[in-house]
């Protein structure tokens, strides 16, 4: 029990390029050292790079658009160019989508012992969940520059696999194996 209050939510204005609000906390998530710029650039990067290998690889997304623009993201405002930048936005939300966890643990003290519980996850604390999964193990990935790390994990979670979604399946498996204790939770 905290003997504080809680929190305050802060808004996050939505990034410049994209006017996304999801983005621009994706890209809070990568920035290190306050360095917002080089974040944005990483970010902006991985997501054109992300379009274009999923187009070279002769995918077709959610969103039926036959542009000819090989780039991912928009540099004028030309009504033409809008949709890549919208298809960049798409492969990010569902790769975020299906990092993100349903369940998680909790740690309740109960007479002595310490128990692991399972507890729903509001989707609030899963998309921030599932940000710091994909950072992460984008991260932990070989590739040479964060930019091909980063767009190679968002590829990888859109097609459900790679790190970040071992690691929501860990949770899973977690919950479900300490699913006895569920009783605890109040």
């Amino acid at each position: 029990m905290p003997r504080r209050n809680a929190a305050v939510k802060r808004n996050i204005l939505p990034d410049p390029l994209y006017g996304s609000a999801d983005l621009a906390s994706f890209i809070n998530v990568v920035m290190r050292s306050g360095k917002k710029s080089i974040a944005e650039k990483i970010v902006y990067r991985a997501l054109d790079a992300a379009v274009a290998r999923m187009k070279k690889q002769g995918r077709k997304d959610d969103s039926q658009g036959g542009d000819s623009d090989s780039d991912g993201r928009s540099g004028s405002t030309g009504a033409g160019k809008l949709k890549p930048s919208a298809t960049a936005l798409e492969i990010l939300e569902k790769a975020l989508l299906h990092v993100s966890p349903t369940v998680e643990l909790k740690s309740r003290r109960v007479g002595g012992a310490t128990y692991q519980i399972p507890i729903e996850v509001a989707s609030d604390r899963g998309k921030a969940l599932a940000r710091r999964w994909l950072v992460q193990a984008a991260k932990g990935r070989s590739e040479k520059t964060m930019v091909l790390r980063l767009a190679a994990e968002i590829i990888d979670a859109y097609d459900n696999k790679g790190a970040a979604i071992k690691m929501r399946d860990d949770t899973h498996r977690m919950a479900k194996a300490n699913q006895a204790f569920a009783h605890y939770r109040w």
